[in-house]
């Protein structure tokens, strides 16, 4: 009990750590403005579509969300984790009694609440430029920015801590600076576009058997490797009103959160194998 304890105290040591340095971190801010011009973007994109323009503005506005928090989380995590291990000053720190599954999930961790700051920050910019789209126009389908809006946040939300987590993973294994940062924006585009081509290999390819056959074993095996983050996106709720079955929801969502949880495992288990010299 003693030592749960002992490692509970350590994370949180490590959360509160990364806590203050994203705040202070020039890479936050940064973020922020990036998504205060894409919101602004989606704002301006509304007046592209004559008959949509509040769908059209989240349409947008959901999209750059998402890129905001994927460039904020995978470069906080190299600088909290990837940097430090590059520049051996995690050495001073593990140098203490310290386990280092603590200084990981503690990292992790605080890289995921300001993760989440981001969104509330950003979805809040995001919400009133939807409403300031369709202040003079009332389209025949208004979009919803209750509780859906704020679901398929969250669901940006947990694709993030897929993608955080995965960067995680490269971190304890890289010796090269950049390559945390290259493979987690790869992975984050890979994980969204899965979904997209399973759909269309297993709908026949329109009509190209030969395509089907050839790659659909393939990406069978690529099924079980890789997440399929689209099924986190769930705009559609809030832009056509398309409540998402909840069981697929519940699905997605636990797939998120075990993918999550293998990928820090195997963070875990490499950074503790690591030498530090």
């Amino acid at each position: 009990m003693r030592a749960f304890r002992l490692l509970g105290l350590q994370m949180l040591q490590f959360f509160l750590s990364s806590w203050r340095s994203g705040f202070r971190n020039r890479v936050f801010f940064a973020v922020l403005l990036l998504g205060v011009a894409l919101v602004g973007v989606a704002y301006l994109s509304a007046s592209f579509s004559p008959r949509q323009p509040l769908t059209v503005a989240l349409d947008v506005g959901l999209s750059g969300l998402r890129v905001s928090l994927v460039l904020f989380t995978i470069t906080l995590v190299q600088d909290l984790v990837g940097r430090e291990i590059e520049q051996r000053s995690v050495v001073l720190t593990l140098s203490y009694p310290t386990h280092r599954s603590a200084y990981l999930i503690g990292r992790y961790c605080g890289v995921l609440a300001l993760a989440g700051v981001a969104a509330l920050i950003l979805g809040l910019l995001l919400w009133i430029a939807v409403m300031m789209s369709g202040a003079n126009y009332d389209q025949q389908f208004r979009v919803q920015l209750g509780l859906p809006f704020w679901v398929a946040v969250f669901g940006v939300w947990l694709d993030i801590a897929v993608v955080a987590a995965f960067t995680l993973w490269i971190a304890t294994l890289s010796t090269v600076t950049m390559l945390p940062l290259a493979l987690g924006a790869v992975f984050a585009i890979g994980g969204r576009a899965l979904g997209a081509v399973f759909d269309f290999v297993s709908r026949g390819a329109d009509g190209q058997v030969e395509l089907a056959a050839r790659y659909g074993p393939l990406l069978d095996v690529i099924r079980w490797l890789l997440p399929d983050l689209s099924r986190l996106d769930w705009r559609a709720w809030p832009m056509y009103g398309l409540l998402p079955d909840l069981q697929t929801m519940g699905l997605a969502a636990a797939m998120a959160i075990a993918y999550a949880m293998l990928m820090i495992g195997l963070a875990i288990h490499a950074f503790s194998r690591r030498e530090f010299s």
